[in-house]
């Protein structure tokens, strides 16, 4: 049995001109997660991130806490999907940068429409792949470690998008199902699964073990 850990990236910079960063607290909750880790006694045998700057940055914080250094697979079918492209599908025009809790829910709102559009190849936003070219990314992720990591822990850092996607490939979950695991996963949690050469088994998802304490309460977030 193998062990595979995705981790969601830190905070990254929702509503900045460049979301793909992560913010300073999204740098603390990636070094927080590598010292839980680390004092866990956990250890990697392979590691993999997606291509964005938040993955890497997030990894790099994970191994600081580890106080750990490491070579990395670097997998563009972990890369989330475009949440403007997927808005303006059912948008019309450049949606305004939220600011306010009407505004926020009504982001995600459209975001949730828009996503179930897609996923039912009802539309094709602007750049991005098809939904099932886009599910073909992560199960390849997930075939790869079963392939070659059989026995061994893993640890892939990625996306909400493809994090809830992984669990609903392995569970074979609906299109609505999917988009609520996607939109109320934290940002550093864990998603667990162990493994074998045929297949993979949901542990634990969305868990947050490093942030439990009450003086890291302030450090629980979404975006």
């Amino acid at each position: 049995m193998g062990t595979l850990y995705l981790v969601r990236h830190g905070q990254a910079s929702f509503g900045a001109e460049d979301y793909d960063q992560l913010s300073e607290l999204g740098g603390k909750q990636s070094v927080r997660l590598g010292e839980y880790f680390a004092r866990k006694g956990i250890a990697f045998d392979a590691l993999i991130a997606g291509t964005l700057n938040r993955h890497k940055q997030t990894l790099q914080g994970v191994l600081q806490g580890m106080n750990h250094q490491g070579e990395h697979l670097s997998w563009d079918g972990l890369n989330e999907y475009d949440a403007d492209a997927v808005i303006a599908t059912v948008h019309p025009g450049k949606l305004a940068k939220p600011d306010s809790p009407e505004a926020y829910r009504h982001h995600f709102r459209l975001l949730r429409d828009g996503l179930t559009q897609w996923m039912a190849g009802a539309v094709a936003p602007r750049g991005m792949p098809s939904y099932r070219d886009f599910v073909s990314g992560v199960a390849g992720a997930l075939d790869h470690v079963r392939a070659n990591h059989y026995g061994q822990k893993v640890l892939i850092v990625t996306s909400g998008g493809p994090i809830a996607t992984a669990v609903g490939h392995v569970l074979r979950t609906p299109f609505e199902t999917t988009i609520d695991l996607n939109l109320r996963i934290r940002n550093s949690s864990i998603t667990e699964f162990a493994f074998t050469p045929k297949r993979h088994m949901l542990v634990g998802y969305n868990a947050i073990p490093h942030l439990e304490d009450p003086q890291y309460e302030q450090w629980v977030t979404y975006s």
